[in-house]
């Protein structure tokens, strides 16, 4: 076999690949002559079919089968022999294959590329931390009763945070225009649900009103037709109902699993679902703020496979969040939507993986236990999510490889330059912006 390799552009490299014809003629004749002995023609005994019979009734299927199981093996053999670590499944062309010839093909494909880390203490990274007040469960409580509040009808002029029941036309130019029209529509006042001005205008009025707004769409409204334009709207007051909130009682925490213990096991559940909230929160910034300081630090180059993987992922967890994945075609989303932002995290995926190769680090399975129990804590029978896990290949494969992933950020962290960034638990709990691709 000779094997010949050629770096085109970045990480891609062909490999061509020539073998001799010996090898393959003498495969097909073998295989010609197995199918002689079984091979049932009209006009011949079984196993007495000539061999040249045979190899024009089959030869062309068998040479075809023959070719294909000695690329995947040639190719094989041949990556191994360069070293080569292919990311992604060679593209394979410019086959050569005539009976009596050599057998010559191209194969090509991106490469892994040689990442050589930076040194970790250049490393420089705020750490978040957050300490849960009282004042903080006091206002996840209300929180939590406001989840569940319900509105009753009263007998008054409408005030903020009050739900109205209205009918409603708008008109642009004298001309009724889509989406401007509606009846019975449930409207809560300061919600921020309507154009800036039309609940704020229908505060202070009662049942059987009609209000008059002269409004404007704001510049960066989503329609083209409407943003920055002047509206009537004519709202008619049909129902005015008022916040009611639930009773901090037994009902109520049941409601969230507390059968009995009353308000201070209520109280501690809640904290405890907090802190467990505010924990995965802090740990999910920090790796993140790690990662992004490892990609400034580490510029590679990407191989396009794993990009392509990573976009397919990203329009997945797009259709998902919307609920459309079984009506819409991944490949009718644009690739260019998510390049950038799949490029960003292949690198970072290489980055981690090499840390982890480095380190020379193992799946502690005390981390991984105690994960599966954290999570399973918060579930009415913890242990029949832990027997899920473990019973999953899919699922612990998946925690492991997280495990790793923070044991890698661990090691950064030890040799980082760190700075402690204190900060309250309504800011401590939401996840980091992401970085501006485009700038990257």
């Amino acid at each position: 076999m000779r094997v010949s390799v050629e770096s085109t552009k970045g990480l891609e490299r062909r490999l061509k690949i020539e073998l001799p014809a010996e090898r393959v003629d003498q495969e097909v004749l073998e295989r010609l002559e197995q199918a002689k002995k079984t091979v049932k023609l009209k006009g011949f005994r079984k196993g007495k079919v000539p061999l040249n019979v045979v190899k024009r009734q089959y030869g062309k299927g068998v040479r075809q089968e023959v070719i294909g199981e000695i690329i995947n093996a040639s190719l094989i053999d041949a990556i191994k022999q360069e070293g080569l670590r292919p990311a992604g499944q060679p593209r394979i062309d410019g086959l050569h294959d005539k009976e009596g010839a050599s057998l010559e093909f191209l194969a090509t494909f991106d490469v892994y590329p040689s990442i050589t880390l930076g040194a970790y203490a250049d490393i420089e990274v705020d750490r978040p931390t957050c300490e849960i007040l009282e004042t903080d469960v006091d206002d996840m409580i209300e929180k939590l009763r406001d989840q569940r509040a319900i509105y009753e009808l009263v007998d008054r002029a409408s005030q903020e945070g009050d739900q109205v029941t209205i009918d409603f036309v708008g008109k642009k130019d004298e001309e009724e225009f889509p989406g401007g029209k509606a009846e019975d529509y449930k409207l809560i006042l300061g919600s921020g649900a309507m154009i800036p001005g039309f609940e704020s205008g229908l505060i202070g009025h009662s049942v059987g009103d009609t209000v008059t707004l002269n409004l404007t769409f704001p510049d960066d409204y989503h329609s083209k037709e409407l943003k920055g334009c002047a509206v009537v709207f004519v709202a008619s007051m049909k129902a005015v109902a008022a916040k009611s909130l639930p009773e901090l009682d037994d009902e109520f925490f049941a409601n969230f699993g507390v059968e009995d213990g009353g308000w201070h096991k209520f109280r501690s559940e809640v904290l405890a679902n907090m802190e467990r909230e505010l924990g995965d929160s802090l740990s999910k910034k920090i790796k993140s703020r790690v990662m992004h300081e490892l990609y400034k630090q580490n510029p590679i180059d990407v191989p396009q496979a794993l990009v392509d993987g990573e976009t397919e992922n990203l329009k997945r967890q797009m259709l998902q969040k919307f609920g459309g994945e079984k009506e819409v075609d991944l490949d009718s989303l644009p690739d260019h939507l998510f390049s950038e932002r799949a490029s960003y995290r292949a690198a970072l995926s290489l980055l981690l993986s090499e840390i982890i190769r480095c380190e020379q680090l193992v799946v502690d399975k005390t981390a991984v236990r105690a994960k599966i129990e954290g999570l399973a804590s918060s579930y009415e029978n913890p242990q029949e999510v832990i027997d899920y896990y473990y019973s999953t290949p899919e699922m612990m494969q998946s925690l492991e490889m997280n495990v790793l992933e923070e044991m890698a950020i661990e090691k950064v962290l030890a040799e980082a330059k760190i700075n402690s960034q204190p900060q309250v638990y309504d800011e401590a709990i939401k996840p980091d912006p992401e970085p501006d691709f485009q700038k990257l």
